[in-house]
């Protein structure tokens, strides 16, 4: 019968590289944290993307109030 093989050189390389694979991850998570909590808060007071935006439907552009035979009811003014 035959004996069991050691682990191979090979094997015990690619097991070390995992471990330092590992303990650079970490220290990269760590180094962020610490970064994360020196950084001075960001105060955004309003996203830009939706800046202006209110709850609900939302009125038509002027555009669409051009088309022909549908009388529409004018838009309301943003001054009310």
């Amino acid at each position: 019968m035959p004996n069991k093989s050691r682990p191979t050189f090979k094997k015990r390389q690619r097991e070390l590289e995992q471990q330092q694979r590992r303990r650079d991850k970490l220290a990269r998570r760590q180094e962020r944290k610490e970064r994360a909590a020196q950084a001075p808060p960001t105060d955004m007071e309003e996203d830009p993307d939706i800046a202006g935006i209110q709850p609900g439907p939302q009125p038509l552009p002027d555009d669409w109030n051009d088309v022909p035979g549908q009388d529409r009811p004018k838009r309301p003014s943003q001054d009310d």
